[in-house]
């Protein structure tokens, strides 16, 4: 019984405590998966990016996030803040803003409010994709013939004999 005890003490020493819930951008991430992963739980942020940020930040994308020390967060919440810098500007998603005229990378809220402000600019001065965006229809050229039908009738309707 005894030896069962030491081993597991052994098992509790060798392995760092895991965090369940990791913080990063005001939003809680998932300790159980590895960092490109959960990084990917951030708006604005991909695989491939997640991938660059850790590279950047100088840790192993396959690690569990929740198994890092705070040093080790703070160094990919500054690799996040610094994105814009570290990448070339085809691979940011907010290039010649509009209100700035800069290229930026957007993450998490920011993104959210800049997107939704796009929109109501452009139903504001009422060009064709406002519009489309105010009455509900696609709005990136699909086809809506037939598909994207909302409504209990769906199909083609005889005619009546």
């Amino acid at each position: 019984m005894e030896d069962v005890e030491e081993t597991i003490e052994e098992i509790a020493e060798e392995t760092p405590e895991l965090r369940h819930l990791v913080r990063i951008a005001n939003t809680d991430l998932d300790g159980h998966k590895s960092v490109q992963y959960a990084l990917t739980g951030l708006k604005g942020i991909g695989i491939r990016t997640a991938k660059i940020l850790a590279n950047s930040a100088g840790i192993e994308p396959t690690e569990i996030i929740g198994s890092l020390d705070d040093h080790e967060i703070e160094k990919i919440k500054k690799t996040i803040d610094e994105f814009g810098d570290a990448v070339p500007s085809w691979m940011l998603n907010r290039r010649k803003d509009v209100t700035t005229g800069k290229d930026r990378h957007l993450i998490g809220v920011d993104l959210v409010l800049s997107v939704n402000e796009d929109i109501n600019i452009m139903k504001k001065t009422r060009s064709y994709c406002g519009i489309r965006h105010e009455r509900g229809l696609r709005v990136h050229g699909q086809r809506t013939r037939s598909t994207g039908r909302s409504g209990a009738t769906v199909g083609v309707s005889r005619k009546r004999a």
